[in-house]
């Protein structure tokens, strides 16, 4: 039985669902440390804090409801996890020695609303955090090792990093297919499969959901940088909350640039229509997960 998807004021008020469980335990996380000092927490606060669209935590928690009907304890954990290694990256990715920006979710980023050392503690602060909610507050040993090893796999040197130096290296040269590719699974789309194994372990699904739910992950994922690359060159800062044409400043390696727009937004559509498929196993109760790729194909911002 095929999925029926929400209607778009449907999706926007599940979305914002997710959202406000999301930034409510990322508050509640943070205030129960008393033993941060003061201006790192500020910090800390202010980068979790931006109009984020948590994209990757509302993944997980659709994928746990997914596999178990609705989500939980855990899920609500890693989903904060998974934010805080997200807000990192995008405080590093941010600073002079990586993409030199200085807006970020319609905000100063964080180097320029405190300063270039408080940012890069701050994203070690973060990435380590995420590790230590998982160790401490899954109940479960088992299944926080299991959450523990998916996301330093996704966030790693074999994955988010590789991307992330990769895409430093591809500055200012020609580009190919490969390279974009190579770039974009790493950088973003094993991020978005981590995100929907994550919620299928605290859902509990079993090993043909997983790999149905891995797999959908990352064609979401590589259409999303796909769609991000598109919009850095047609869209305005106000629409994207941070600096609209830094790549083709920086000359990047994006898929505008080495296949052109038409040619990207027909990947993007391949890849909506791959990810789809992948959700077969579920029949109609991944309805939420069609809305989610349909809504990140049509996103403006």
């Amino acid at each position: 039985m095929p999925a029926t998807r929400p209607a778009d004021s449907d999706f926007n008020a599940l979305l914002n669902d997710k959202v406000q469980i999301v930034n409510g335990t990322l508050d509640q996380l943070l205030a129960e440390r008393k033993d941060i000092p003061g201006e790192l927490k500020k910090a800390l606060a202010y980068t979790l804090s931006s109009p984020g669209k948590r994209i990757r935590s509302a993944l997980l928690l659709w994928c746990c409801e997914l596999a178990a009907g609705q989500d939980n304890a855990d899920a609500r954990v890693a989903a904060a996890a998974i934010e805080m290694v997200h807000t990192y990256s995008l405080v590093h990715d941010d600073l002079p020695a990586m993409d030199d920006d200085d807006l970020r979710r319609g905000r100063p980023t964080c180097h320029k609303a405190f300063d270039e050392a408080t940012a890069i503690l701050t994203g070690d602060a973060l990435l380590t955090l995420a590790f230590e909610v998982l160790a401490r507050r899954i109940g479960d040993a088992r299944l926080a090792v299991e959450l523990v090893g998916q996301l330093a796999e996704a966030a790693g040197a074999a994955g988010m990093i590789a991307g992330q130096i990769a895409d430093l290296k591809a500055e200012n040269t020609a580009g190919s297919s490969e390279t974009l590719e190579y770039i974009h699974t790493n950088k973003t789309a094993k991020m978005f499969r981590c995100a929907a194994v994550m919620g299928g372990l605290c859902g509990r699904a079993d090993a043909a959901q997983l790999d149905a739910l891995a797999r959908y992950g990352l064609k979401i994922g590589l259409g999303f940088q796909i769609a991000d690359d598109i919009l850095d060159v047609s869209a305005s800062s106000e629409q994207l909350g941070k600096t609209a044409g830094k790549d083709a400043e920086a000359a990047k390696c994006t898929y505008p640039a080495v296949v052109g727009i038409e040619k990207s937004r027909e990947l993007e559509r391949t890849l909506a229509r791959e990810a789809i498929e992948a959700l077969a196993p579920f029949g109609s109760r991944a309805g939420v997960l069609h809305g989610l790729t349909a809504a990140l194909l049509q996103r403006n911002r």
